[in-house]
């Protein structure tokens, strides 16, 4: 069972309005993302060791209720669709104290060569795109 990523909301993070600026959700989905990869066993490193880069097409952020300085968020994430050569990731953010949403999220990522080329991981790498599938398969499965 894979965890969920904790964060907690630092002073720079936070704008004039004593909030967090909207700009760090993304850097947070970012450490979700690459967490929750690592837990999966085909984290960034070991893929650009391999010479695949999966980079960020779009994001897209819905902010429910704001996070402000020393609040700690829960974040989930997981695969919501996934093809072989492109990912869609989701993530949910709650209050860890209260367990509040914060926000709602999702990223779309593709894979390629460091080179800029596309891959299927499906033919180049079939055992990430075993665990990719199989994580994509289990949070559908449990109905998001």
């Amino acid at each position: 069972m894979l965890k969920d990523y904790e964060h907690n909301a630092k002073y720079y993070e936070t704008d004039q309005m004593g909030c967090v600026h909207h700009s760090n959700y993304i850097r947070w989905m970012e450490e979700a993302r690459v967490d929750l990869m690592d837990q999966m066993g085909c984290g960034y490193r070991a893929m650009e060791e391999a010479g695949v880069c999966s980079p960020v097409l779009e994001v897209n952020c819905r902010y429910k209720s704001m996070v402000r300085f020393g609040d700690t968020v829960r974040i989930h994430a997981w695969i919501k669709e996934y093809n072989g050569i492109r990912m869609t990731i989701g993530y949910e953010m709650r209050d860890v104290s209260s367990g509040e949403l914060r926000t709602r999220a999702e990223s779309a990522h593709c894979f390629l060569t460091l080179d800029g080329r596309p891959v299927s991981l499906k033919r180049s790498y079939p055992e990430w795109d075993k665990l990719f599938r199989n994580m994509s398969e289990m949070e559908a499965g449990k109905g998001e």
